[in-house]
């Protein structure tokens, strides 16, 4: 599908929504642009999770969900992060669609390391129709990462991952991943652009690490299934750093 932008947004992004956030996705529309937000919701998550004195365990940069964070993340994303963020956008005049998993089955996926990570999941598959309807009649859809496994059984998916799996399926022009840093740091610099095939030299340099490693690792994945560039950012209105495969730059 063309002139497609996806945007991730974490819980905390969403709570920073401003003026010319708002401003750059009306000027988007206006020039024929589709947008779609998927959201997370992670901060919210453990301040919950805190609050009921239920264990946070990380492993690998991913929550360990048991069936007790399961409802936890549901609850919370669903009634309290996305209706937070679909409130924003309608108070600004734009139609917008809260979706999650049980809204046509929109996520589906398996678990990623059941014995492990819990009900912690990958995406398999995306419903494009539904988005795709929803985006020809001017709707922007606002995704939950969540996802549901072909046996009904509900799924905690990472963000980032959701957002490429949704760009990829689209095949979107741009993706967005926005986080609380202006882009990619590399020897005390702000990258402007990155290629695909030095993303895993710096990966072993330990020059990325951390919470940028699997949105690096996500942008890799949304390039190589199609999505042109990728932005990680902290704003929609500033370029970041740029990630494009490495023939783009040739």
């Amino acid at each position: 599908m063309k002139k497609v932008i996806v945007i991730k947004m974490g819980g905390v992004a969403s709570d920073n929504l401003t003026t010319s956030f708002f401003e750059q996705v009306d000027c988007w529309q206006k020039n024929g642009k589709k947008i779609v937000i998927v959201h997370g919701g992670g901060h919210y998550i453990t301040e919950m999770m805190q609050r009921l004195n239920v264990p946070v365990v990380i492993k690998d940069g991913l929550r360990v969900t048991t069936e007790e964070a399961l409802d936890i993340a549901q609850m919370v994303l669903i009634g309290q992060v996305q209706p937070m963020i679909t409130t924003h956008f309608q108070q600004e005049g734009f139609s917008v669609v809260g979706l999650n998993a049980s809204c046509g089955q929109i996520i589906t996926g398996t678990f990623l390391d059941k014995n492990t990570l819990g009900s912690v999941g990958q995406v398999k598959q995306v419903d494009t129709e539904l988005l795709e309807h929803l985006l020809e009649t001017k709707h922007i859809p606002i995704i939950a990462p969540l996802g549901l496994t072909k046996e009904g059984e509900w799924l905690n998916i990472n963000a980032d991952h959701v957002a490429c799996k949704v760009a990829e399926e689209l095949q979107a022009e741009k993706l967005y991943l926005l986080t609380d840093v202006p882009g990619v740091k590399k020897e005390n610099q702000w990258l402007k652009e990155l290629s695909t095939n030095e993303i895993p030299m710096l990966k072993t340099a330990k020059i990325i690490k951390g919470g940028m490693l699997p949105k690096l690792e996500s942008a890799v994945t949304a390039i190589k299934g199609g999505v042109k560039e990728v932005h990680i950012t902290n704003q929609i209105q500033h370029a970041g750093t740029i990630i494009k495969s490495k023939e783009v730059f040739a």
